[in-house]
């Protein structure tokens, strides 16, 4: 299982159901789930079932999608004319959170070792 790093608000509006979109400046072919991995602590998971690219000002104004502020989003895509929306369903929640070790420079992706990925799935909330 690959885990996505992603920062607060976001990584536990995105395990709460409410942000179905992950901005970031490149595409990914990972399609499946996805632990979603906050400050070393697994919190959840979702899946990623498509990645759009979009111009930056549309995806700016769906707030209801990436619940960030607009003007986040225009200088986190400065000098970009897209940037790309990493589609998420099924997010779930975990009963409680499973640190794991990240790798030094991790900055988005970590592969999950199989024994805590087990302790993931024990963990999800019914």
């Amino acid at each position: 299982m690959r885990g996505l790093i992603v920062r607060e608000p976001w990584a536990s509006l995105i395990v709460e159901g409410k942000k179905r979109w992950e901005i970031r400046r490149t595409n990914t072919k990972h399609r499946g789930p996805v632990a979603i991995i906050s400050s070393g602590k697994v919190i959840g998971v979702a899946e990623i079932v498509d990645v759009l690219e979009l111009p930056v000002e549309e995806i700016a104004h769906r707030i209801e999608k990436h619940y960030a502020d607009p003007l986040l989003i225009l200088r986190y895509g400065t000098g970009r004319k897209t940037l790309y929306a990493w589609v998420l369903r099924n997010a779930r929640k975990l009963k409680a959170p499973v640190e794991i070790e990240l790798p030094k420079g991790a900055q988005m992706w970590v592969t999950i070792p199989p024994e805590k990925e087990e302790e993931i799935w024990r963990s999800l909330e019914e």
